[in-house]
């Protein structure tokens, strides 16, 4: 049970985000380190689901419905409640859960916040790295300090990251684009995690990022993350998909271009 005080008035959306995801993460490694995780798959061989993912979104619910009663709720393991307030925190207690079922550290926990349709903040914790919030109008902070501007540079001169699933090589309305936006960067990097993607992003550690048919809870947190550190975080229909982008403005820019060029 999570030691935060009963009164909502007691955090800041912003700090009771990071409260969120650093109790959520810290209950998944505890859970990785000592139980079955009872591992399940959902749509493919590569799309599982652990106890871990289960139980931190509980934990994660559990404190929003106390705290933020009037807000509605959005996981990606099931929570779909309305609420009254306009509001909605959207839920991934565990992205990356390939990876984290299978030894790898490249997974975390991660919220975001809508007010109607206008992205509020987002916060991403990693059980090493720390955690990261910030969002549009919230200066992207990483263990409480502010990061460095996202640098605007020709994607070229940068790695990106990206996913494609391995039944969709086969489909042309996925793979020609795909194709167009990976033949620009320096590098390619496959990591099998958007919010941990992001985060590479913000950090510095990744120059760009694009993907296709991105869930809410892999897209929302991270982009507003981009976003409060002056990065461009945006999405783009292209043959009936819809693409996410996030990078420095120059390299957004050019992916969006080449994923719509289809002549």
């Amino acid at each position: 049970m999570s030691d935060l005080a009963a009164d909502p008035s007691v955090l800041s959306d912003a700090d009771l985000a990071v409260r969120l995801v650093t109790e959520a993460v810290a209950l998944a490694a505890r859970m990785r380190e000592g139980s079955d995780l009872d591992v399940r798959s959902k749509t493919s061989v590569s799309d599982v689901v652990t106890a871990a993912d289960h139980a931190a979104e509980a934990l994660v619910v559990d404190m929003l419905r106390r705290l933020r009663p009037e807000d509605g709720l959005l996981g990606e393991e099931g929570t779909d409640e309305p609420g009254i307030s306009g509001r909605r925190w959207v839920i991934d207690p565990v992205d990356g859960t390939y990876n984290f079922a299978s030894g790898s550290d490249y997974w975390c926990s991660a919220v975001a916040l809508l007010d109607g349709d206008t992205l509020v903040l987002g916060a991403v914790a990693h059980a090493r790295d720390g955690v990261l919030v910030g969002g549009p109008d919230l200066p992207t902070t990483w263990n409480g300090s502010v990061v460095e501007p996202v640098r605007d540079v020709d994607v070229t001169t940068v790695g990106a990251a990206t996913y494609l699933h391995p039944g969709n090589v086969s489909d042309a309305h996925v793979r020609e684009p795909f194709l167009r936006a990976a033949a620009l960067p320096a590098t390619l990097r496959m990591h099998g995690s958007g919010s941990m993607d992001l985060v590479g992003v913000v950090t510095g550690r990744l120059g760009a990022w694009f993907q296709h048919s991105t869930p809410a809870w892999d897209w929302l947190p991270g982009a507003a993350l981009v976003r409060g550190a002056g990065g461009a975080a945006e999405q783009v229909d292209v043959a009936g998909l819809r693409w996410s982008l996030a990078g420095g403005p120059q390299a957004v820019a050019a992916l969006r271009e080449a994923l719509e060029d289809d002549a």
